[in-house]
């Protein structure tokens, strides 16, 4: 129950327009109520005139007497025509109205949801599939318009249950009374199959998901595949994701059908005892034929709901299974927190201090611990040290991807658990191994930091950062689309176009991770060049294993056994013999 509330909480903003909605609606099943009654007036007043011409008729008051038997006829009809109209206009006005506020919810919910996995730390993210929490931003999240729509259904059902009962009364109540008997049974087997449906919805949800993992993984590491061809073991794999989805939904489906059977059945039994029933009142004169004919067709608009309402309780059991997964994500605790007397920070000297810092992914296995290290503003500091010993996990609590588990991080004297996220990212340019860009164009890739950046400023960057020439070169020069991932450029041209953007973006505190350790040699020695510039004047922490590229570098802090092993120039730490002699002559470099 509290996940139908929470869902319909989010339909509150729309409360008018559905409540117009719902008035409309009621007027409508009023009038579809009186669909039958033109035919029953016929057959019970008009057609018995036809024999009795003396006999004088009356509709609501209105005397008829002066009218032909044909002219009545055509009267009625036109109010069978009337009504049809007037009953389906109103419901394609409160379809429509339904249906946009139903959407609304859908893109505030998914707005929502897609907001809050930007906001929560990179661990989470770590720890689950991205396509899952794709599947929960594009399709969990219609289980939000399901309640809506199915929450109208059981109300408008509901009035139209009572009205068509009312009336039904009205015309027979032991025929009434005997149409009912069938609904404990109805709604005995709806709980019986409820709790089946919910759980069978859930691990469609979750098969469904994995076919999109497969096939997102499979397609985006198409070259890797090709490349050692292990086409046959990714089909095989995604067949068998497939396969798992296919016999959920077999199991569902069949749960379904056989519980939709057993009410049909229910229902086929208690229309034949009625009609039985009904045939045998208009043979003892207690019930007139047109009225047995208005109350079958009553009959069926009275069961016609009630299966539906079957059919609707299933579908809120497998609305739920998706909303509760969109709900796991909001209620996802972030583990980085914003103090809610965070201060902003305009701009930053770039002074970056560790007291006694530690980190783990989990509580058990701590990355490193006890790390303490200043960083001058201004300074360069490179990190080295064994795969694992933690370098980029280090550089990750600058920007405050993660908090430390122990100890603060701090910006020019200011714990970084202080200042708002946004403001603190602002001071921070980051150049990563793999620059990430994204499918438009160059210009938008280079200014995404700075979206409000001239095409000076944006042309200026480029060119420092040596990608301008290639860029012109190009069809559409800065408007060239780069394609997924970048995919229509090189690894070097990537990189460049990341060192643009960390150019214009001008933060004062510039953070590199294995920067060029994906580019050949000679690339390498010319985004080199181009990395010293953009480093001048920053306080700069790089990453790499390319050591020859931080040798000379005032301060080199090697990283390993849980912290920081040894720190300093270079020549000075192959003199001693330590961790990073011993990475400095792994590398070829000191003999």
């Amino acid at each position: 129950m509290p996940i139908y509330r929470r869902a319909l909480a989010y339909y509150r903003p729309f409360l008018g327009p559905t409540l117009v909605a719902v008035a409309l609606t009621l007027v409508s099943i009023a009038l579809g109520l009186l669909r039958p009654w033109p035919f029953a007036f016929i057959i019970n007043h008009v057609l018995p005139a036809g024999a009795a011409p003396e006999h004088h008729l009356s509709v609501l008051g209105y005397d008829l007497s002066s009218w032909s038997l044909p002219a009545i006829v055509l009267l009625m009809c036109s109010f069978m025509v009337g009504f049809h109209l007037i009953s389906g206009a109103l419901g394609l006005l409160t379809g429509i109205i339904f249906l946009r506020v139903g959407l609304q919810a859908l893109l505030r919910l998914r707005t929502e949801i897609y907001a809050y996995l930007h906001s929560l730390p990179l661990k989470y993210h770590d720890q689950r599939r991205s396509a899952d929490s794709s599947f929960r931003v594009a399709y969990d999240s219609q289980s939000i318009q399901s309640f809506y729509s199915k929450a109208i259904f059981i109300f408008q059902s509901a009035f139209s249950l009572v009205s068509t009962f009312a009336l039904m009364w009205q015309l027979d109540a032991k025929l009434t009374l005997l149409s009912l008997a069938v609904v404990p049974f109805m709604v005995g087997a709806m709980f019986i199959y409820a709790q089946r449906i919910r759980t069978e919805s859930t691990t469609i949800a979750e098969r469904e998901s994995a076919v999109l993992t497969a096939a997102q993984e499979g397609l985006s590491s198409i070259k890797m595949v090709q490349a050692f061809g292990r086409e046959d073991f990714e089909v095989a794999q995604f067949r068998t994701s497939a396969r798992e989805s296919l016999e959920a939904n077999l199991r569902l489906n069949f749960i379904s059908m056989k519980s939709s059977l057993i009410i049909s059945t229910l229902i086929a039994m208690s229309t034949a005892a009625m009609y039985y029933v009904g045939s045998r009142h208009v043979l003892e004169g207690t019930l007139l034929l047109g009225n047995l004919i208005w109350m079958s067709t009553l009959l069926l608009m009275l069961y016609t709901p009630l299966e539906a309402l079957t059919q609707v309780a299933w579908a809120l059991e497998s609305a739920a299974a998706g909303a509760k997964r969109c709900f796991e994500v909001l209620d996802k605790q972030d583990e980085v927190q914003e103090s809610p007397d965070a201060k902003t920070i305009a701009t930053s000297r770039g002074e970056i201090v560790f007291e006694n810092v530690a980190f783990g992914y989990t509580a058990e296995r701590p990355t490193f611990r006890g790390v303490n290290l200043r960083i001058a503003s201004g300074q360069t500091v490179a990190f080295v040290g064994g795969t694992g010993a933690g370098k980029s996990t280090l550089l990750s609590l600058v920007p405050r991807f993660y908090d430390p588990t122990a100890g603060r991080v701090l910006l020019d004297g200011h714990d970084l658990r202080d200042l708002t996220k946004k403001s603190l990212r602002n001071q921070i340019s980051i150049v990563l191994q793999d620059t990430l860009l994204f499918s438009t164009t160059i210009r938008e890739n280079i200014a995404y930091g700075r979206p409000d950046a001239t095409k000076a400023e944006i042309v200026e960057a480029a060119k420092r950062a040596q990608a301008h020439d290639f860029i012109t070169a190009m069809t559409d020069g800065y408007k060239s689309q780069v394609g997924e991932r970048g995919g229509h450029l090189s690894v070097g041209q990537r990189q460049r176009i990341g060192i643009a953007r960390a150019f214009l973006k001008n933060a004062p505190i510039l953070l590199l991770d294995e920067p060029t350790s994906a580019l050949d040699p000679t690339t390498e020695a010319a985004i080199m060049v181009t990395m010293e510039e953009l480093m001048r004047g920053r306080t700069t922490l790089i990453i790499t294993h390319r050591i020859a590229t931080i040798h000379d570098l005032e301060k080199i802090v090697v990283l390993g056994s849980g912290g920081i092993v040894e720190e300093g120039r270079g020549p000075e730490l192959v003199a001693r013999g330590g961790a990073y002699a011993a990475l400095y002559r792994s590398a070829n470099l000191g003999g």
